[in-house]
């Protein structure tokens, strides 16, 4: 005859179940990707598709054909909507300018891929080759974005004339927490605690988020297709920890006109870091924005967009 379970038993099988259980079940509750992002999606989407050799981008190619290239990179997490002010005023004063999502961002692929310098780098080369843009472009990026402008500017000088940076990402290299270095608590930390906060936390960047929640649309939008999350995550763990103060040297070096944009209210990167920008590069033209944070082209467009454009219809 067995004996029953005592007290102590029952509750200690009781407390493994939950400590089992429980991550699951938050787990699931607060994963937001529930959808596949397919070619169904996206002939509903505004913007083109094209396939690259890593998975299918989406971009917007606006102005006329015969004005100038600017290819605009966005930042960490955000689809090419981040771009929007600037898009405009851009296309408006007759530049040819293309926008794209990176992948794992907005509606283009989430491949099985290092999120890498590599990476990145090459599915700008592929949509520009693809596209048919030949001659040297004006290369334009934000925070982690503005990274990958100077990159691609040092990798491939021969197809980049002019260099524009708002709020770099300048430093050694971001620092992981302990919880995004141990496989499974990382995915579960991303889709219970970091990606959630995400919208809350783009909206805080701007000084007056009340004027702009149509682009929070467009970035809860892109959070609903799987692939996001584990993207980022790669993004994190392959690029962001990277070192990037000698990429910004080699630009200093190359002797580029570059244009250096800073919203002084930025957080995410102190403006105290322009000094180290432009140490750097000792030619980039620097402009501090009052009451602006890491997006200075939204909190004050009739500041910064006559700015970039003066800079980039220079002969």
């Amino acid at each position: 005859m067995r004996r029953p379970f005592s007290p102590r038993a029952a509750g200690a099988v009781l407390l493994a179940a939950a400590i089992v259980v429980l991550p699951v079940a938050l787990y699931r509750h607060a994963d937001q990707e529930t959808l596949t992002l397919d070619d169904a999606v996206r002939r509903q989407a505004p913007g083109r598709f094209v396939r690259t050799w890593d998975g299918v981008t989406h971009y917007e190619l606006g102005g006329p054909p015969g004005g100038t290239p600017v290819l605009l990179i966005s930042s960490f997490s955000a689809p090419y909507a981040l771009w929007d002010p600037t898009f405009d005023a851009l296309t408006k004063a007759g530049l040819r300018t293309l926008r794209y999502d990176a992948f794992g961002r907005g509606l283009s692929d989430r491949p099985l891929s290092p999120y890498d310098e590599d990476f990145f780098l090459k599915q700008i080369t592929d949509l520009l080759d693809i596209l048919g843009i030949r001659v040297p472009v004006d290369v334009a990026g934000i925070s982690m974005g503005a990274g990958l402008a100077v990159t691609f500017a040092n990798w491939h000088p021969e197809r980049v004339r002019r260099v524009l940076l708002i709020d770099p990402n300048y430093g050694t290299g971001l620092l992981l927490p302990v919880q995004l270095r141990i496989p499974l608590v990382r995915r579960f930390d991303m889709a219970v605690d970091i990606e959630p906060r995400l919208p809350r936390k783009q909206m805080a960047e701007f000084v007056h988020p009340q004027r702009f929640s149509h682009y929070l649309e467009a970035y809860r939008q892109q959070m609903r297709y799987q692939g996001f999350r584990r993207a980022l995550l790669s993004t994190l763990t392959n690029y962001c920890s990277q070192d990037v103060t000698e990429d910004y040297e080699q630009l200093g070096e190359s002797r580029k006109s570059v244009l250096l944009i800073w919203g002084k209210a930025d957080r995410n990167h102190p403006i105290a870091l322009a000094t180290k920008v432009r140490q750097a590069i000792p030619q980039a033209e620097f402009y501090p924005i009052d009451d602006a944070g890491p997006h200075p082209h939204w909190d004050h467009p009739e500041v910064v967009n006559p700015l970039i454009v003066d800079f980039l219809r220079r002969p």
